[in-house]
């Protein structure tokens, strides 16, 4: 289980610099990063998608999980989630994000807490190591996230560093939970399960750039019918 130490790690290390870099870091790098990063996750996630075997049944995946996230409101729990991290923190002291309102604040909060918590590369690269060994994905995901929470850390502070504790424990769980599947998959499972993780990564890149917000939270259920859909499309259709 390497990669959920790598990327608990770079969260730490990166909310911890941004903090104390504090307003050192100019405005354009600022607003220039978040781009690179949005493309990055686009150009994964289309690279995972060309692994698909059975392309309908990964659309029906994403259709199911995401009607299931939206009916539960998955990313409005997460939301609360945060509001309840950010108030605990506040009690040993005043976060940053000075010029900020209580509302602009939150929203930034809950923004970094998503990415680095509930994103579809980080249940994915969980998941994904824990049936293959393979931990690629969070280390990629470990060098987005250090400067992802550096640069949020400038305005946030301490706090960003913080969220590493729920990631790690999020992450952990999903890497064990996969473990004990792996002996019921197949390769086309596996595939599918892939481009499903890609799709969502795409989605994850146009939020992190900017320009489509997708509700990435109420996403993620799609990734745990993924396999069970893959397999059942083939016991079906015969191919």
């Amino acid at each position: 289980m390497i990669g959920p130490f790598i990327n608990g790690a770079a969260v730490i290390i990166g909310g911890a610099g941004g903090s104390f870099l504090g307003s050192k870091v100019s405005e354009r790098v600022r607003n220039g990063l978040p781009l690179i990063f949005g493309l990055a996750s686009m150009g994964l996630g289309l690279a995972m998608t060309g692994h698909v075997k059975n392309l309908s049944a990964v659309v029906l995946s994403i259709l199911i999980g995401s009607i299931f996230g939206e009916v539960i409101n998955l990313e409005k729990h997460i939301q609360t989630a945060a509001g309840k991290v950010k108030g605990a923190m506040e009690r040993f002291g005043s976060p940053a994000g000075a010029g900020l309102s209580q509302e602009e604040y939150m929203e930034k909060f809950i923004a970094i807490l998503v990415l680095l918590c509930a994103s579809g590369t980080g249940v994915f690269g969980s998941m994904n190591e824990g049936m293959t060994g393979d931990p690629t994905m969070l280390i990629i995901k470990a060098f987005l996230d250090l400067c992802t929470a550096g640069i949020f850390a400038i305005t946030l502070g301490l706090p960003v560093m913080v969220l590493a504790i729920p990631q790690f424990i999020i992450q952990a769980l999903l890497y064990f939970g996969a473990a004990s599947i792996m002996p019921l998959t197949n390769p086309v499972m596996i595939a599918d399960f892939s481009a499903v993780g890609g799709l969502i990564m795409f989605a994850t890149g146009f939020r992190i750039a900017g320009i489509k917000s997708f509700a990435i939270a109420n996403m993620l259920p799609a990734l745990f019918i993924a396999m069970p859909v893959s397999y059942y499309w083939v016991a079906f259709t015969g191919h």
